[in-house]
């Protein structure tokens, strides 16, 4: 018999010391944690380990948060997805519904 599938939680953010502290948090509790520190690498990632959960920045070098998320989307992908920000909530509020969140 083979052991269950862990579920996987893909965090895409630039600060290793965040993705660290994610992975320190979550991996105990069973689920296995990716992650990708710019949005390229991340899409890259989501598209090849098919996370069942992706924590995504707002804020990457290269292409943003929101730019990962409508490519996810318009690729098909329908992962859910928990968006972080340090910004204000109002213009982030209003560019994830052009994300398709």
């Amino acid at each position: 018999m083979t052991a269950p599938r862990a579920e996987t939680i893909l965090v895409i953010d630039d600060r290793k010391e965040l993705v660290d502290g994610l992975r320190l948090s979550l991996e105990p509790a069973g689920y296995r944690v990716l992650g990708a520190g710019t949005g390229e690498e991340g899409l890259e990632t989501a598209r090849d380990a098919r996370p069942d959960l992706i924590v995504l920045d707002l804020m990457l070098p290269g292409i943003d948060g929101f730019e990962v998320c409508k490519k996810l989307r318009a690729g098909g992908d329908q992962t859910p997805v928990i968006m972080l920000s340090a910004r204000s909530a109002d213009r982030p509020r209003r560019r994830s519904g052009e994300a398709r969140i």
